[in-house]
């Protein structure tokens, strides 16, 4: 079976990484890549740096990848769809939910493969979660808190902190409990003097009854990608900078210090770091596009996900504006 023909829009910091990326996976060959703007990262190899979207397609391409600034991904999700071609757009899928409901709804209309680039799905710490948790062997979980924070990345100009990080965050809890939101109540702060948030904190419920919270801001002088899961038998966290996931489980061996005991409700117990295969997160989430388009199993974020994604950060985005909670 011949290998897919793959194009990319854009080769701006993130797209750089697709191109480099798209050429190691297997079953897919790099054909075409069009930027506007040139390739000021030198990443197109031997390939000539078409014009735009139209003269992509003329390539005759059977996958695109969409890594273009946000306002961008409608119109050029839309050509796509409309010439046969299956997608993958960066997050967060537009940049309104009125646009991203437009692609989701012509994608699917042409029975095409649409998905939306949430690489921390992929990262191997969450998957690790996601598998111990599905497995119970944290029983019920009660809470689930990220944080996100940075300094401010150069490469954003038309979304702020909400769209860019915390879609991360809200899709990856989602996924990783394995149910959407419900509730969501945000503040926002605007401290670098741009029309968008550099800073959000997001409180919410999950329609499974798990209480979450999202600290995400562009003002810190470290980095820090860190998912903490709370529940019955102790707790999880997740770093996704390192790809490491360790447990600290509630302790089996009763306290006699009555001062400690009576002020805690669970005793410390054992604590383990896992070890497992640490793979390229973007890679895996290549693999799972390839495997979506050739109808094969695939763990890919479609864009029906992305769409509720998009809603939930537009409803924190709003509830920070109005000091209401949204519900969906």
């Amino acid at each position: 079976m011949a290998n897919l023909r793959a194009g990319l829009l854009g080769v701006g910091m993130m797209g750089r990484h697709h191109a480099r990326v798209l050429r190691d996976v297997d079953g897919v060959d790099l054909v075409a890549i069009a930027d506007p703007g040139g390739d000021p990262h030198g990443v197109a190899g031997g390939l000539e740096i078409l014009p735009d979207i139209d003269a992509l397609i003329a390539a005759g391409i059977d996958i695109a990848v969409v890594a273009v600034p946000t306002r961008f991904h409608e119109d050029a999700a839309l050509k796509l769809a409309e010439a046969g071609v299956h997608t993958l757009v960066e997050k967060p899928i537009a940049h309104n939910v009125e646009a991203g409901r437009r692609m989701t709804d012509a994608f699917a209309s042409r029975g095409l493969v649409g998905a939306v680039g949430h690489v921390e799905r992929f990262n191997p710490a969450l998957q690790e979660l996601r598998r111990r948790l599905e497995a119970g062997e944290l029983g019920d979980v009660f809470q689930i808190a990220t944080r996100r924070q940075s300094t401010f990345p150069a490469r954003i100009a038309d979304v702020g902190v909400a769209k860019d990080l915390a879609s991360h965050d809200i899709d990856l809890t989602s996924w990783v409990a394995q149910s959407e939101y419900k509730t969501v109540f945000a503040q926002t702060a605007h401290r670098s003097g741009r029309e968008f948030e550099d800073m959000i904190t997001v409180t919410g419920r999950l329609a499974n009854g798990v209480i979450v919270n999202h600290l995400v801001n562009w003002l810190s002088p470290m980095k820090e990608r860190v998912t903490v899961v709370t529940g019955d038998r102790g707790t999880f966290i997740a770093d996704t900078s390192t790809g490491d996931l360790t447990f600290y489980a509630n302790g089996t061996i009763p306290l006699e210090w009555d001062t400690i005991s009576s002020f805690r409700g669970v005793s410390e117990g054992d604590i383990t770091r896992y070890s497992y295969a640490k793979r390229e997160p973007l890679k895996v989430e290549h693999e799972a596009f390839r495997d979506a388009v050739l109808g094969k199993p695939s763990d890919l974020v479609t864009m029906e996900q992305g769409l509720h994604t998009l809603a939930v950060v537009e409803g924190a985005v709003t509830s920070a504006a109005t000091g209401v909670s949204t519900t969906f």
